[in-house]
């Protein structure tokens, strides 16, 4: 069973569902016989007048305390079945002294039934809990992000016994089993390979941007792709104890942890609510006459925080979502802005994640476009995940490619072939270094990155070095974001080397770095530094899940992992720096136009409740005048929907 569908969370969000569906049902119904089938409201009237009544038609100066109408039922329906619950959790916010802003909408409820103004309190508790609904659709729970984890793991481990395959589950592996792993199937266990040779994707994992070559005696670890080859593995670890599996468990424990991110909403309505009551109180006591209490109050319900500041969410949401940015926590848009640490992975955030050629350093024999030659013709002929980067090389120098014969590609030795009459070979420095001890005095000191070494008629010809391509604008979009949006910290987080990490920190100017992190310790940095300051933190692989779900604001690059999506409050769907800006920007424009709705709208109100507490204003002539402001309030907030001339400023 799932554990979530029984949560008192989800429990309070059906009800709030619930209390939505009928509030806005009841309405209908309302509008619908009062208007369409025009019943007459006099022929039916009712009144019920009891010792509670009494007392309150003397405090109201004559007014019955509780009369309605037949077509009046739906409305002490959605009063009945939804204020009263509504009113029940303010109580208990109350108890707690939580002053919000729905705090006012509660009062205003129960001061709507006593003035029988019972269509504007079923309004009331419509918007209070349709401003919920609106919140809780873009929530996202822990079981998302776990079932997500769990799901993309197989249930299946092919165990070799003789000469045949069993299947059985990932839970019965046992420490040395010997298990078959088939071509792009995910590595069940942590383990060692012991028949085979090929390449694994473990770029989610660890955020090395390369396939990562495999041959009898490599690790292997869970969750990893493997790759057009078929590998036997020697378990070494259960599958409780794998690498994904203590991942999992980081997420779980990061879960618990999420930062509360305070509604702009609330804010706001701490400082409203207490100054409402105020001045509805003061009124009565200044007049002696209830009915200024109740105008004053009814005057006060914040419409343009319960709806003005929705209305503004939902309309920059659209605004993303036609800029291919899906936000998922609403929450987010009012909170961005005022995040001080930007915190970034490396592989597929600041860089695309593939491999670039950054250096061809030749032997004084042979020129780079000769060279580039020759190994691109024999590279078109092989998958390995450098190949691309060589090609790519080879066509912006524009060489001709050669003819290829004899072409061998076995494990550890490289690429090897004949092209246009010599023997060439593209190998690995270490295998070069290992096997031509005399030459390696040759090959030039070391990047620290990626290297490879050709060969020619078996003399040293060329190094070739790669590194993870950096985005083009990732140095522009790093050097504004202290200007521009006052970020006072940039930190550069990955579970890749050394020498990768500060490369690219050189390359776009990031002063703060740390190096292969694992999960666990990505996830313990992202909360300290939220501790010390509100956090976003940008990633796109598995790895960066917890701490993607530990920061302020979580930002996943791309639809290259569902859990990562799941983990996130935001997800870019292109990958790119221009619309992490555009989100930057929506978000201010957001929270301005918001401001600018709920303040406006409350200053209004204030006016009106002066106005009412002097007795200018009747309880009707309160509530529509409330309206009028409602009316001013959304129509500012749907400007958040219209596009502005630029969101970007790099």
């Amino acid at each position: 069973m799932n554990e979530s569908s029984n949560s008192p969370q989800t429990a309070s969000s059906n009800l709030e569902i619930s209390i939505a569906a009928l509030s806005l049902l009841g309405v209908f119904t309302y509008l619908l016989l009062n208007y369409v089938l025009d019943i007459g409201r006099q022929s039916f009237t009712l009144s019920i007048n009891t010792n509670f009544s009494t007392t309150s038609q003397k405090l109201i100066d004559g007014h019955a305390a509780f009369s309605f109408t037949l077509i009046d039922l739906p409305l002490l329906t959605v009063l009945l079945f939804g204020g009263i619950p509504l009113l029940y959790q303010l109580f208990r916010r109350l108890l707690k002294a939580d002053f919000g802003a729905d705090l006012l909408a509660g009062i205003a409820i129960v001061t709507s039934f006593l003035l029988n103004e019972y269509l504007a309190g079923s309004l009331v508790v419509m918007m209070l809990s349709g401003g919920a609904v609106l919140e809780l659709y873009a929530v996202r729970k822990a079981s998302s992000v776990l079932e997500a984890l769990a799901s993309r793991m197989p249930s299946v481990a092919h165990r070799k016994s003789a000469d045949s395959l069993i299947d059985i589950t990932t839970d019965q592996v046992v420490i040395g089993d010997i298990l078959y792993i088939l071509p792009h199937e995910i590595c069940p266990v942590d383990g060692t390979v012991v028949e085979g040779a090929g390449a694994m994707d473990e770029s989610f994992l660890t955020g090395e941007p390369y396939l990562m070559s495999k041959t009898t005696g490599s690790q292997v670890i869970s969750g990893a792709i493997n790759g057009d080859s078929a590998l036997t593995i020697r378990a070494d670890k259960l599958s409780i104890d794998s690498r994904y599996a203590k991942i999992m468990d980081v997420m779980r424990t990061s879960e618990k942890y999420r930062p509360n991110i305070r509604r702009l909403g609330d804010q706001l309505g701490a400082l409203y609510s207490p100054l409402a009551v105020a001045i509805a109180v003061a009124a009565w006591v200044y007049s002696a006459d209830v009915i200024r209490f109740l105008a004053v109050l009814v005057v006060a319900t914040p419409c343009p925080l319960l709806i003005g500041i929705p209305v503004t969410i939902i309309s920059s949401i659209s605004l993303a979502a036609r800029r291919e940015i899906i936000i998922k926590n609403p929450a987010i848009l009012e909170t961005i802005g005022t995040c001080r640490t930007a915190i970034f992975d490396k592989t597929g955030t600041l860089t695309y994640g593939r491999p670039n050629l950054t250096a061809l350093i030749c032997n004084p024999l042979y020129s780079e476009n000769e060279i580039l030659a020759l190994i691109a013709s024999l590279e078109r002929y092989s998958k390995h995940p450098l190949s691309s980067a060589i090609i790519k090389a080879a066509e912006n120098a524009s060489v001709s490619l050669l003819t290829v014969a004899n072409i061998t590609e076995l494990p550890g030795e490289g690429l090897q072939g004949e092209v246009a009459g010599k023997c060439v070979q593209i190998t690995s420095r270490k295998n070069f270094t290992e096997r031509n001890l005399q030459q390696s005095e040759q090959l030039p000191d070391s990047s620290g990155g990626l290297e490879c070494v050709v060969l020619i008629d078996g003399n040293y010809a060329a190094t070739l070095q790669f590194r993870d391509e950096v985005r083009t604008d990732s140095p522009s979009f790093i050097n504004h974001l202290k200007p521009s949006h006052l970020f006072d910290r940039v930190m550069l987080v990955s579970g890749d080397r050394e020498s990768e990490v500060r490369y690219l920190a050189e390359q776009v100017g990031i002063e703060h770095v740390y190096f292969s992190q694992s999960p666990e310790q990505k996830l313990a940095l992202v909360r300290q530094e939220t501790q010390a300051a509100k956090t976003v933190f940008l990633g796109d692989g598995i790895n960066d899940a917890p701490a993607l779900t530990a920061a302020t604001i979580g930002i996943a690059f791309g639809q290259n992992s569902d859990i990562t999506g799941e983990s996130a409050d935001a997800v870019i769907m292109d990958s790119s720096l221009q619309k992490v800006d555009e989100l930057f920007h929506i978000g201010a424009r957001m929270r301005k136009i918001a401001l600018q709705s709920a303040v406006g709208g409350m200053l209004l109100s204030v006016i009106g409740m002066v106005m009412a507490g002097l007795g200018y204003l009747s309880p009707v002539a309160g509530a529509i005048s409330q309206e009028v402001i409602d009316v001013f309030a959304v129509l500012n907030a749907l400007r958040a929907a219209i596009p502005p001339k630029t969101l970007t400023d790099y």
